[in-house]
């Protein structure tokens, strides 16, 4: 492993990756300036030396938890990344939150986690064949109610407690799992873009947050780490 680069990280490829592109010069966050190169038709730019940099520590970080055996929850709830996120996360063995993010995740888990239950005791009755003898109608009805459900819980059903740090990939559409996080002490690594408030997560990423490429480039660094750190 190269000691000066462990996780081959590189700014041409991340330039690919589009992690560069940020948002209208408009919709700054004025805390994000020191990660910020310049503009590009009145699209500001991010610096990806610094991206780079942030991106390490944040990797470095998330190397500790794996060697601890900590949880990560990963959150990313936009349309373009839900499906990567639930991808990566089910892979890693990691709880998720891919649709919304359901106020009181945190903040009111003990009920959370009683309405978790509720759909793991639902679908194994459902397995079992519990609901055989039940009509045509009334199965119907309890097979919508675990799909609301698994859309709700599904990715953190098997969360016995908080998690020890949380992936978001978007802190301002997700404000509120970074609010929740805050208020749990609950580690924060995010993806900054050019909007958002870069001093909310303890380890942020520089970087565009709307962009699949983007994103992922990051996640399978992310993957990356991890998979390799268990190996060890």
């Amino acid at each position: 492993m190269d000691k000066e680069n462990p996780f081959n990280l590189d700014v041409e490829e991340m330039a690919r990756a589009g992690l560069h592109l940020g948002h209208k010069t408009s919709k700054v966050h004025p805390k994000m300036f020191p990660f910020i190169f310049g503009t590009r038709n009145t699209i500001h730019v991010i610096d990806l030396e610094k991206t780079k940099e942030k991106l390490e520590e944040a990797l470095k970080f998330i190397q500790e938890l794996v060697l601890q055996n900590k949880t990560i929850l990963f959150v990313g709830t936009k349309p373009q990344i839900k499906d990567l996120v639930k991808q990566i996360a089910t892979e890693l063995g990691y709880p998720y939150v891919n649709e919304r993010w359901l106020g009181g995740t945190f903040t009111n888990f003990e009920v959370i986690k009683k309405r978790a239950a509720h759909l793991k005791e639902l679908e194994k009755k459902f397995q079992e064949g519990a609901f055989e003898k039940y009509t045509k109608k009334e199965k119907t009805e309890i097979e919508k109610k675990i799909k609301k459900l698994e859309k709700k819980f599904g990715g953190i059903k098997n969360m016995e407690k908080l998690p020890d740090a949380v992936f978001i990939c978007d802190m301002v559409k997700d404000k509120l799992a970074v609010k929740e996080a805050i208020e749990k002490k609950v580690k924060i690594i995010a993806i900054s873009d050019t909007n958002a408030d870069p001093t909310l997560a303890d380890y942020p990423i520089p970087a565009n947050d709307d962009a699949i490429s983007s994103v992922k480039y990051i996640l399978e660094k992310v993957r990356e780490v991890i998979l390799k750190t268990r190996q060890q």
